[in-house]
Protein backbone atom coordinates (compact mmCIF):
# COMPACT_ATOMS: atom_id res chain seq x y z
CA UNK A 1 0.00 0.00 0.00
CA UNK A 2 1.27 3.34 -1.05
CA UNK A 3 1.55 5.43 2.16
CA UNK A 4 -0.68 8.48 2.61
CA UNK A 5 0.60 12.14 2.30
CA UNK A 6 -0.96 14.12 4.59
CA UNK A 7 -0.28 17.78 3.49
CA UNK A 8 -1.35 16.24 -0.08
CA UNK A 9 -4.71 15.13 1.71
CA UNK A 10 -4.74 18.80 3.79
CA UNK A 11 -3.91 20.54 -0.02
CA UNK A 12 -6.36 18.28 -1.44
CA UNK A 13 -3.95 17.77 -4.07
CA UNK A 14 -2.64 14.51 -5.79
CA UNK A 15 0.65 13.43 -3.81
CA UNK A 16 3.88 13.85 -5.80
CA UNK A 17 5.87 16.68 -7.05
CA UNK A 18 4.06 20.10 -8.15
CA UNK A 19 1.98 20.31 -11.06
CA UNK A 20 3.90 21.09 -14.66
CA UNK A 21 1.42 24.41 -14.32
CA UNK A 22 2.35 25.30 -11.07
CA UNK A 23 6.40 24.34 -11.85
CA UNK A 24 6.44 26.76 -15.34
CA UNK A 25 4.64 29.85 -13.51
CA UNK A 26 6.90 29.90 -10.69
CA UNK A 27 9.85 29.65 -13.03
CA UNK A 28 8.37 32.32 -15.12
CA UNK A 29 7.98 34.84 -11.71
CA UNK A 30 11.77 33.96 -10.42
CA UNK A 31 12.89 34.79 -14.15
CA UNK A 32 10.75 38.18 -14.48
CA UNK A 33 12.36 38.99 -10.95
CA UNK A 34 15.63 38.35 -11.65
CA UNK A 35 15.28 40.70 -15.06
CA UNK A 36 14.17 43.47 -13.05
CA UNK A 37 16.89 43.35 -10.57
CA UNK A 38 19.55 42.98 -13.65
CA UNK A 39 17.63 46.00 -15.48
CA UNK A 40 17.95 47.84 -11.28
CA UNK A 41 22.01 46.69 -11.53
CA UNK A 42 22.42 48.05 -14.77
CA UNK A 43 21.08 51.28 -14.38
CA UNK A 44 21.78 51.76 -10.88
CA UNK A 45 24.48 49.54 -9.97
CA UNK A 46 27.04 49.98 -7.35
CA UNK A 47 26.54 50.04 -3.73
CA UNK A 48 23.04 51.94 -4.18
CA UNK A 49 21.51 49.13 -5.38
CA UNK A 50 23.45 46.58 -3.43
CA UNK A 51 22.42 48.84 -0.25
CA UNK A 52 18.92 48.69 -1.54
CA UNK A 53 18.48 45.57 -2.15
CA UNK A 54 19.70 44.10 1.13
CA UNK A 55 17.14 46.74 2.71
CA UNK A 56 14.27 45.35 0.72
CA UNK A 57 15.11 42.00 1.80
CA UNK A 58 15.63 42.71 5.59
CA UNK A 59 12.09 42.90 6.69
CA UNK A 60 10.60 40.56 4.51
CA UNK A 61 11.27 37.39 6.45
CA UNK A 62 9.80 39.12 9.60
CA UNK A 63 6.66 40.34 7.76
CA UNK A 64 6.28 37.11 6.14
CA UNK A 65 5.49 35.56 9.46
CA UNK A 66 3.05 38.17 10.78
CA UNK A 67 1.14 37.56 7.58
CA UNK A 68 1.08 33.71 8.45
CA UNK A 69 0.70 33.96 12.02
CA UNK A 70 -3.15 34.71 11.11
CA UNK A 71 -3.05 31.97 8.69
CA UNK A 72 -2.79 29.18 11.78
CA UNK A 73 -6.33 27.53 11.62
CA UNK A 74 -6.25 26.54 8.27
CA UNK A 75 -2.75 27.16 6.68
CA UNK A 76 -2.32 27.67 2.96
CA UNK A 77 -0.56 25.28 1.08
CA UNK A 78 3.60 26.90 0.67
CA UNK A 79 3.78 26.01 -2.75
CA UNK A 80 0.68 28.84 -3.79
CA UNK A 81 1.81 31.18 -1.22
CA UNK A 82 5.62 31.25 -2.97
CA UNK A 83 3.87 31.28 -5.97
CA UNK A 84 1.91 34.50 -4.76
CA UNK A 85 4.94 36.11 -3.43
CA UNK A 86 7.01 35.35 -6.80
CA UNK A 87 4.42 36.49 -8.91
CA UNK A 88 4.06 39.88 -7.06
CA UNK A 89 8.17 39.97 -6.97
CA UNK A 90 8.47 39.11 -10.52
CA UNK A 91 5.37 39.10 -12.95
CA UNK A 92 3.92 42.05 -11.60
CA UNK A 93 6.37 44.60 -11.35
CA UNK A 94 8.23 43.69 -14.59
CA UNK A 95 4.43 44.30 -15.96
CA UNK A 96 4.06 47.59 -14.02
CA UNK A 97 7.80 48.68 -14.95
CA UNK A 98 7.21 48.26 -18.66
CA UNK A 99 3.24 49.65 -18.56
CA UNK A 100 4.10 52.66 -16.58
CA UNK A 101 7.05 53.70 -17.99
CA UNK A 102 4.97 53.44 -21.72
CA UNK A 103 2.09 55.00 -20.31
CA UNK A 104 4.12 57.92 -18.75
CA UNK A 105 6.08 58.50 -21.91
CA UNK A 106 3.40 57.93 -24.65
CA UNK A 107 0.01 58.76 -23.02
CA UNK A 108 0.29 61.20 -19.84
CA UNK A 109 3.16 63.50 -20.49
CA UNK A 110 2.23 64.30 -24.23
CA UNK A 111 -1.42 64.80 -22.77
CA UNK A 112 -0.98 66.85 -19.79
CA UNK A 113 2.59 68.12 -19.64
CA UNK A 114 5.54 66.89 -17.77
CA UNK A 115 4.42 67.61 -13.79
CA UNK A 116 0.27 67.09 -14.40
CA UNK A 117 1.29 63.93 -16.67
CA UNK A 118 3.56 62.21 -13.55
CA UNK A 119 0.74 63.17 -11.21
CA UNK A 120 -2.13 61.91 -13.46
CA UNK A 121 0.71 58.13 -13.91
CA UNK A 122 0.84 58.00 -10.48
CA UNK A 123 -2.48 58.74 -9.18
CA UNK A 124 -4.39 56.81 -12.05
CA UNK A 125 -2.53 55.20 -14.23
CA UNK A 126 -0.27 52.92 -11.62
CA UNK A 127 -2.62 51.91 -9.14
CA UNK A 128 -5.11 50.84 -12.72
CA UNK A 129 -1.55 48.71 -13.81
CA UNK A 130 -0.33 47.68 -10.74
CA UNK A 131 -3.34 46.17 -8.81
CA UNK A 132 -4.77 44.61 -11.65
CA UNK A 133 -1.26 42.69 -12.25
CA UNK A 134 -0.97 41.67 -8.92
CA UNK A 135 -4.58 41.13 -8.74
CA UNK A 136 -4.21 38.37 -11.65
CA UNK A 137 -2.54 35.89 -9.73
CA UNK A 138 -5.98 36.06 -7.43
CA UNK A 139 -8.23 35.76 -10.48
CA UNK A 140 -5.88 32.28 -11.43
CA UNK A 141 -5.99 31.17 -7.91
CA UNK A 142 -10.13 31.41 -8.35
CA UNK A 143 -10.24 29.70 -11.91
CA UNK A 144 -7.93 27.09 -11.15
CA UNK A 145 -8.00 26.30 -7.50
CA UNK A 146 -11.23 28.06 -6.22
CA UNK A 147 -11.15 25.12 -3.42
CA UNK A 148 -8.24 26.24 -1.79
CA UNK A 149 -10.03 29.75 -1.13
CA UNK A 150 -12.37 28.52 2.04
CA UNK A 151 -12.94 32.46 3.30
CA UNK A 152 -11.79 35.95 3.73
CA UNK A 153 -8.82 34.91 5.37
CA UNK A 154 -7.25 32.95 2.80
CA UNK A 155 -7.84 35.82 0.21
CA UNK A 156 -6.21 38.17 2.57
CA UNK A 157 -3.35 35.65 2.98
CA UNK A 158 -2.91 35.40 -0.92
CA UNK A 159 -3.44 38.74 -1.35
CA UNK A 160 -0.71 39.99 0.94
CA UNK A 161 1.61 37.35 -0.02
CA UNK A 162 1.69 38.90 -3.86
CA UNK A 163 1.19 42.48 -2.03
CA UNK A 164 4.82 41.85 -0.01
CA UNK A 165 6.76 40.35 -3.20
CA UNK A 166 5.82 43.84 -5.24
CA UNK A 167 6.49 45.87 -2.42
CA UNK A 168 10.18 44.34 -1.61
CA UNK A 169 10.95 45.00 -5.59
CA UNK A 170 9.45 48.33 -5.69
CA UNK A 171 11.19 49.30 -2.14
CA UNK A 172 14.76 48.72 -4.21
CA UNK A 173 13.78 51.88 -6.80
CA UNK A 174 13.10 54.30 -3.88
CA UNK A 175 16.22 52.80 -1.65
CA UNK A 176 18.33 53.62 -4.88
CA UNK A 177 17.49 56.85 -5.50
CA UNK A 178 17.11 57.80 -1.98
CA UNK A 179 20.73 56.64 -1.40
CA UNK A 180 21.99 58.49 -4.86
CA UNK A 181 20.11 61.76 -3.79
CA UNK A 182 21.39 61.69 -0.34
CA UNK A 183 23.33 59.00 0.40
CA UNK A 184 22.98 56.97 3.61
CA UNK A 185 20.96 59.49 5.69
CA UNK A 186 18.34 59.90 3.54
CA UNK A 187 18.14 55.98 2.59
CA UNK A 188 17.78 55.50 6.55
CA UNK A 189 15.00 57.51 6.14
CA UNK A 190 12.77 55.81 3.46
CA UNK A 191 13.98 52.80 5.18
CA UNK A 192 12.08 53.78 8.00
CA UNK A 193 9.00 54.89 6.35
CA UNK A 194 8.62 52.40 3.82
CA UNK A 195 10.26 49.20 5.63
CA UNK A 196 9.42 50.10 9.10
CA UNK A 197 6.33 52.21 9.55
CA UNK A 198 4.50 51.17 6.43
CA UNK A 199 5.26 48.23 5.04
CA UNK A 200 1.91 47.10 4.38
CA UNK A 201 0.65 49.34 2.19
CA UNK A 202 0.75 46.78 -1.23
CA UNK A 203 -0.36 43.85 0.79
CA UNK A 204 -3.45 46.29 2.17
CA UNK A 205 -4.35 47.61 -1.43
CA UNK A 206 -4.66 44.37 -2.89
CA UNK A 207 -6.52 42.53 -0.06
CA UNK A 208 -9.40 44.87 -0.81
CA UNK A 209 -9.26 42.73 -4.32
CA UNK A 210 -8.89 39.42 -1.53
CA UNK A 211 -11.99 40.29 0.16
CA UNK A 212 -13.55 40.13 -3.45
CA UNK A 213 -11.80 37.39 -4.33
CA UNK A 214 -12.78 35.50 -1.43
CA UNK A 215 -16.67 36.10 -1.53
CA UNK A 216 -16.90 34.56 -5.18
CA UNK A 217 -15.28 31.49 -4.08
CA UNK A 218 -17.49 30.73 -1.25
CA UNK A 219 -20.35 31.91 -2.28
CA UNK A 220 -23.54 31.37 -5.31
CA UNK A 221 -23.89 35.11 -5.53
CA UNK A 222 -21.82 37.75 -6.17
CA UNK A 223 -19.12 35.93 -8.14
CA UNK A 224 -18.29 38.46 -11.01
CA UNK A 225 -19.22 41.85 -9.00
CA UNK A 226 -17.56 41.07 -5.81
CA UNK A 227 -14.06 40.56 -7.56
CA UNK A 228 -14.67 43.87 -9.49
CA UNK A 229 -15.97 45.22 -6.50
CA UNK A 230 -12.65 44.36 -5.19
CA UNK A 231 -10.20 45.56 -7.70
CA UNK A 232 -12.17 48.61 -7.98
CA UNK A 233 -11.15 49.55 -3.75
CA UNK A 234 -8.10 48.27 -4.20
CA UNK A 235 -7.42 50.82 -6.78
CA UNK A 236 -8.91 53.68 -4.76
CA UNK A 237 -6.95 52.87 -2.02
CA UNK A 238 -3.51 52.92 -4.05
CA UNK A 239 -4.75 56.54 -5.65
CA UNK A 240 -5.43 57.55 -2.68
CA UNK A 241 -1.72 57.02 -1.29
CA UNK A 242 -0.06 58.13 -4.29
CA UNK A 243 -1.68 61.08 -4.13
CA UNK A 244 -1.82 61.76 -0.59
CA UNK A 245 1.95 63.80 -0.87
CA UNK A 246 0.36 66.09 -2.95
CA UNK A 247 -1.81 67.60 0.21
CA UNK A 248 1.22 67.66 2.57
CA UNK A 249 1.72 66.35 6.20
CA UNK A 250 -1.92 66.90 6.66
CA UNK A 251 -2.96 64.48 3.26
CA UNK A 252 -0.44 62.46 4.77
CA UNK A 253 -1.95 61.67 8.62
CA UNK A 254 -5.29 61.26 6.93
CA UNK A 255 -3.60 58.09 4.73
CA UNK A 256 -1.89 56.56 7.24
CA UNK A 257 -4.24 56.79 9.74
CA UNK A 258 -7.37 55.30 7.18
CA UNK A 259 -4.85 52.70 6.13
CA UNK A 260 -3.92 51.63 9.98
CA UNK A 261 -7.86 51.63 10.44
CA UNK A 262 -8.40 49.44 7.34
CA UNK A 263 -5.32 47.29 8.80
CA UNK A 264 -7.44 46.62 12.16
CA UNK A 265 -10.70 46.02 9.87
CA UNK A 266 -8.68 42.93 8.15
CA UNK A 267 -7.55 41.65 11.47
CA UNK A 268 -10.81 41.55 12.44
CA UNK A 269 -12.15 39.93 10.11
CA UNK A 270 -9.74 36.86 9.94
CA UNK A 271 -10.34 36.24 14.24
CA UNK A 272 -14.11 36.81 13.39
CA UNK A 273 -13.57 33.91 10.47
CA UNK A 274 -11.44 32.36 12.82
CA UNK A 275 -13.61 32.07 15.62
CA UNK A 276 -16.74 30.57 12.52
CA UNK A 277 -14.43 28.09 11.47
CA UNK A 278 -13.98 26.63 14.99
CA UNK A 279 -17.60 26.74 15.80
CA UNK A 280 -17.64 24.98 12.65
CA UNK A 281 -16.17 22.46 14.03
CA UNK A 282 -18.04 22.37 17.47
CA UNK A 283 -21.39 21.75 15.38
CA UNK A 284 -20.15 18.94 12.75
CA UNK A 285 -17.88 16.92 14.08
CA UNK A 286 -20.31 15.56 16.73
CA UNK A 287 -21.71 13.33 13.44
CA UNK A 288 -19.17 11.72 13.26
CA UNK A 289 -18.49 10.03 16.92
CA UNK A 290 -19.97 7.09 15.31
CA UNK A 291 -16.86 6.31 13.26
CA UNK A 292 -14.85 6.50 16.63
CA UNK A 293 -12.32 9.12 15.52
CA UNK A 294 -13.63 11.96 17.78
CA UNK A 295 -15.53 12.55 21.09
CA UNK A 296 -17.47 15.14 22.71
CA UNK A 297 -14.12 15.69 24.64
CA UNK A 298 -12.15 15.55 21.13
CA UNK A 299 -14.18 18.05 19.35
CA UNK A 300 -13.93 20.21 22.46
CA UNK A 301 -10.24 20.21 22.01
CA UNK A 302 -10.27 21.24 18.78
CA UNK A 303 -12.71 24.18 19.11
CA UNK A 304 -10.51 25.75 21.39
CA UNK A 305 -7.09 27.50 19.89
CA UNK A 306 -5.39 27.52 23.32
CA UNK A 307 -6.50 23.34 23.87
CA UNK A 308 -5.20 22.33 20.37
CA UNK A 309 -1.81 24.07 21.11
CA UNK A 310 -1.59 22.44 24.60
CA UNK A 311 -2.87 18.91 22.71
CA UNK A 312 0.08 19.33 20.09
CA UNK A 313 2.40 19.87 23.47
CA UNK A 314 1.03 16.44 24.63
CA UNK A 315 1.48 14.75 21.55
CA UNK A 316 5.18 15.84 21.68
CA UNK A 317 5.58 14.64 25.43
CA UNK A 318 4.28 11.58 24.46
CA UNK A 319 6.03 10.48 21.51
CA UNK A 320 8.48 13.25 20.24
CA UNK A 321 7.59 14.91 16.44
CA UNK A 322 6.26 12.00 15.15
CA UNK A 323 3.21 12.41 17.82
CA UNK A 324 3.73 15.85 17.20
CA UNK A 325 2.96 15.86 13.73
CA UNK A 326 0.68 13.40 13.84
CA UNK A 327 -2.08 15.38 15.84
CA UNK A 328 -1.22 18.67 14.01
CA UNK A 329 -2.42 16.43 11.21
CA UNK A 330 -5.55 15.19 13.19
CA UNK A 331 -6.85 18.52 14.06
CA UNK A 332 -5.42 20.37 10.34
CA UNK A 333 -7.93 17.45 8.59
CA UNK A 334 -10.50 17.91 11.20
CA UNK A 335 -10.83 21.90 10.55
CA UNK A 336 -10.78 20.99 6.45
CA UNK A 337 -13.42 18.74 7.59
CA UNK A 338 -15.83 21.31 8.95
CA UNK A 339 -15.17 23.55 5.72
CA UNK A 340 -16.16 20.65 3.58
CA UNK A 341 -19.62 21.32 5.39
CA UNK A 342 -19.10 24.86 4.76
CA UNK A 343 -19.17 24.34 0.95
CA UNK A 344 -22.32 21.86 1.27
CA UNK A 345 -24.12 24.17 3.45
CA UNK A 346 -23.81 27.16 0.58
CA UNK A 347 -23.79 25.00 -2.46
CA UNK A 348 -20.59 25.74 -3.85
CA UNK A 349 -19.13 22.71 -4.57
CA UNK A 350 -19.51 19.51 -6.37
CA UNK A 351 -21.46 16.59 -4.53
CA UNK A 352 -18.63 13.92 -5.71
CA UNK A 353 -16.01 16.12 -5.16
CA UNK A 354 -17.42 17.31 -1.63
CA UNK A 355 -18.03 13.24 -0.66
CA UNK A 356 -14.03 12.60 -1.97
CA UNK A 357 -13.01 15.23 0.01
CA UNK A 358 -14.78 14.28 2.87
CA UNK A 359 -13.71 10.49 3.10
CA UNK A 360 -9.97 11.39 2.31
CA UNK A 361 -10.01 13.62 5.10
CA UNK A 362 -11.74 10.98 8.03
CA UNK A 363 -9.10 8.34 6.10
CA UNK A 364 -6.40 11.31 6.97
CA UNK A 365 -7.66 11.56 10.55
CA UNK A 366 -7.39 7.88 11.07
CA UNK A 367 -4.09 7.96 10.15
CA UNK A 368 -3.11 10.21 12.23
CA UNK A 369 -4.58 8.92 15.35
CA UNK A 370 -3.31 5.31 14.48
CA UNK A 371 0.24 6.84 14.59
CA UNK A 372 0.18 9.08 17.42
CA UNK A 373 -1.35 5.85 19.14
CA UNK A 374 1.29 3.55 18.48
CA UNK A 375 3.93 6.16 19.74
CA UNK A 376 5.77 4.84 23.30
CA UNK A 377 4.43 5.11 26.45
CA UNK A 378 0.99 7.37 26.69
CA UNK A 379 0.89 9.11 29.65
CA UNK A 380 -1.00 7.34 32.25
CA UNK A 381 -3.37 10.43 32.74
CA UNK A 382 -4.48 10.29 29.33
CA UNK A 383 -5.25 13.41 27.26
CA UNK A 384 -5.52 16.52 29.06
CA UNK A 385 -8.63 17.67 27.66
CA UNK A 386 -10.45 14.22 28.96
CA UNK A 387 -9.27 14.13 32.80
CA UNK A 388 -10.68 11.65 34.87
CA UNK A 389 -10.77 8.48 32.61
CA UNK A 390 -13.22 10.62 30.11
CA UNK A 391 -13.56 8.69 26.71
CA UNK A 392 -10.45 10.44 23.96
CA UNK A 393 -10.02 8.69 20.44
CA UNK A 394 -6.57 9.50 21.92
CA UNK A 395 -7.12 7.17 24.83
CA UNK A 396 -8.09 3.54 22.89
CA UNK A 397 -5.27 1.72 21.45
CA UNK A 398 -7.18 0.02 18.41
CA UNK A 399 -10.10 1.84 16.97
CA UNK A 400 -11.58 1.21 13.88
CA UNK A 401 -13.56 3.64 11.40
CA UNK A 402 -17.14 3.23 11.65
CA UNK A 403 -20.16 4.07 8.52
CA UNK A 404 -19.32 7.99 7.32
CA UNK A 405 -22.38 9.77 7.76
CA UNK A 406 -23.44 11.85 4.68
CA UNK A 407 -22.30 15.21 3.88
CA UNK A 408 -25.36 17.32 3.66
CA UNK A 409 -25.76 17.99 0.19
CA UNK A 410 -25.93 21.26 -2.07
Amino acid sequence: MVPMDPQAVLEGRVPGRPTAGLIIALTVSTLCALGVLGLYGWFGGGMGFVAALLLAILPIPLLISLVLTLDRVEPEPPRTLALAFMWGAGVAVLGALVLNTAGLIYVTVPVFGEAEGHFVSATVGAPLIEETLKGAVLFLLLWLRRTEIDGFADGIIYAAMVGLGFAMMENVTYYMRAFDEGGADQLTAVFVLRGVIAPFSHPLFTSMLGLGVAWAATHRNGRVAAPLVGLIAAMALHALWNGATTFGLGGLAVVYAVDFVLVLVLIAIVFVERRGTLQRIGRYLPMYEPTGLVTPQDVRMLVRMSSRRAARRWAREVGGQGAARAMDDYQLAATELALVHKRAERGTADPVWLAERRDALLSLMAVARQAFLRAPKPLPEGPPWAPGGGPSGFRRSEEAPGDVPDVPGP
